[in-house]
């Protein structure tokens, strides 16, 4: 792995769900804000349907509070919710649209997503259907965005997105030296305290993600670490 390239003022980081960047990506981010770097979220979903037990109707805006508070953690302060079905979410046609009108709208000079892999790791469990879906277009929506013909109705084109960097891969390329920014990022994911208690059993972000963190940190040579898959 490469040390990721830096000579940039402008991100989107684009997943499915309330929570999913805080399993790492997060800090990373921190990391980035706090060198003065702009950075905005554009999630799919509002993670409405992630709990069981608990109807989407009251899950919806727990959940969106939650990441809100959780992005404001790591020094973000824009957050879009395109409103897509959680669970639901299709590769296609209408999910290119949103986000490449977001992309237009928020003018990156890259973009941020999560793996969308059909599994995780080579024999690891099925990758969610709303990853795949969400990953995939985004790389798509980055060249729709730059498409002045296509998708009209949603803004100027945006030819400024230099590369895509895909969060979570089993094939990383390049690393972003969190050992600053571990910290901010557990804290960013125990704003989501509704969505993990709703998991049930025990589950410490500290630990979690130190060990995550530290193990990529063991290949790139410094104490913890996130890596990304360059495209």
């Amino acid at each position: 792995m490469e040390p990721m390239p830096e000579d940039w003022e402008r991100a989107v980081a684009v997943v499915a769900h309330p929570d999913d960047l805080e399993y790492g990506v997060a800090a990373a981010i921190a990391r980035w804000t706090r060198q003065g770097k702009h950075v905005s979220y554009l999630l799919a979903t509002r993670g409405e349907a992630g709990i069981e037990g608990m109807a989407p109707a009251v899950v919806g805006p727990l959940r969106v509070e939650e990441e809100l508070r959780s992005a404001a953690v790591v020094g973000v302060r824009e957050v879009e919710f395109l409103d897509h079905p959680d669970g639901l979410v299709e590769y296609g046609i209408p999910l290119r649209h949103d986000l490449a009108a977001g992309l237009r709208r928020a003018r990156p000079d890259i973009v941020i997503t999560m793996n969308f892999d059909l599994t995780w790791g080579e024999d690891g469990p099925v990758n969610h259907a709303d990853h795949r879906a969400v990953g995939l277009a985004t790389l798509d929506a980055c060249r729709d965005a730059a498409n002045s013909w296509l998708f009209t109705d949603s803004g100027a084109a945006w030819q400024g997105i230099k590369a895509i960097y895909v969060a979570a891969s089993g094939n990383p390329t390049h690393f972003a030296d969190v050992t600053q920014t571990i910290d901010a990022g557990i804290a960013s994911l125990r704003e989501h305290q509704v969505y993990l208690a709703g998991l049930g059993g025990e589950f410490d972000p500290d630990e979690f993600l130190r060990n995550m963190a530290g193990f990529t940190g063991l290949a790139a040579g410094c104490e913890y670490a996130v890596g990304f898959r360059r495209y």
